[in-house]
């Protein structure tokens, strides 16, 4: 019989003031759930310093010191669930978020790079490795990415592996880089990125996962070659982005940086990280914040929950839902 998710009642746990070893990793509480409307605003900096997800049910005078908050009971269990698989992951994603939230889009890049390191080497993601036959991506004579320009200097990227569901391996994620260097080099005004295939990214191909070992030279490696920091760097308002069906981990972290986001309405997005032991790292944790905040971002990475074109246009992930195969360029 699976556990059952713990309730606490937050305002004897503080008076008791129990240590910060308490929580987190290794400890009785890999979470923290309480009802928001029986806690004391007063506890709102002590929650802050808890090293694991702090989750509030209801309303209540903590809410945006939570970091999820949910209407009620039902999605408690799953996420209690996910946690206690990945504590260790699930500690630093939050504490990252915190930390981020007032930071520069550029520095806080550069904190989930460190933060992505961290968990790199964990023994989550050891564990992942070690029961994971990995493969091989397979070779293609054909471009990993189609460009095509418009008068003006429009310029139009589109994800060309669709045999892999466009999954960004090595080659893909370079091709990005170059395309992306284009843009910045010409300071184009609009970039549209859209992708072949039934899906837009699975996101980081698994099967080059953890293939740098050293914390430090993989953030080196990102530091020079994250498709995130360039897109960071476009011309304001020139970033266009079409899903037109699945965006998973970095699919829908390069979605996030979107000026304009259009989706099909079968599309879906998912953040499935934490069941690798691991956090979102191509910009997810700097872009998906700026769109939908800290609590959502974290929410997704936490449940690792599907979420539907429709939800993604409520919560503020993509704008628009049209039915199209790629992002349309602007009339020349």
């Amino acid at each position: 019989m699976k556990n059952r998710p713990i309730l606490t009642d937050i305002n004897a746990l503080a008076a008791a003031q129990p240590a910060l070893e308490d929580f987190g990793p290794n400890s009785p509480r890999p979470y923290l759930a309480f009802e928001l409307g029986r806690a004391k605003a007063e506890l709102g900096p002590w929650l802050r310093r808890l090293p694991c997800p702090v989750i509030g049910i209801g309303v209540g005078a903590l809410s945006k010191e939570c970091d999820i908050v949910l209407k009620d009971l039902k999605r408690l269990a799953q996420l209690s669930q996910n946690i206690a698989r990945a504590p260790l992951a699930a500690m630093v994603l939050v504490q990252h978020l915190r930390a981020s939230e007032t930071l520069s889009l550029d520095d806080a890049l550069t904190a989930e790079s460190f933060a992505f390191s961290a968990v790199q080497t964990g023994a989550e993601f050891r564990r992942w490795r070690e029961s994971h036959n990995k493969g091989q991506l397979p070779q293609f004579t054909t471009p990993p990415l189609i460009l095509k320009t418009q008068p003006g200097g429009a310029l139009s990227i589109i994800l060309n592996r669709a045999a892999t569901r466009n999954a960004i391996g090595v080659e893909m994620r370079d091709a990005l880089c170059e395309a992306l260097d284009l843009a910045i080099v010409l300071k184009s005004k609009r970039v549209d990125i859209s992708a072949r295939g039934p899906a837009f990214s699975i996101g980081g191909a698994i099967e080059e996962f953890g293939e740098v070992t050293d914390p430090a030279f993989a953030h080196w490696i990102r530091s020079l070659r994250l498709p995130a920091a360039r897109l960071a760097r476009l011309e304001a308002g020139a970033l266009h982005v079409h899903i037109n069906g699945a965006a998973i981990g970095a699919g829908v972290e390069i979605a996030a940086f979107g000026y304009h986001v259009s989706a099909a309405s079968k599309a879906w997005f998912q953040l499935p990280e934490l069941k690798y032991g691991l956090i979102p790292g191509a910009g997810g944790t700097a872009a998906l914040p700026r769109r939908i905040g800290r609590q959502r971002t974290a929410y997704m990475a936490l449940s690792m929950e599907k979420v539907r074109a429709k939800t993604a246009l409520e919560w503020g992930l993509i704008d628009e839902i049209i039915e199209a195969d790629y992002a349309p360029l602007p009339a020349a």
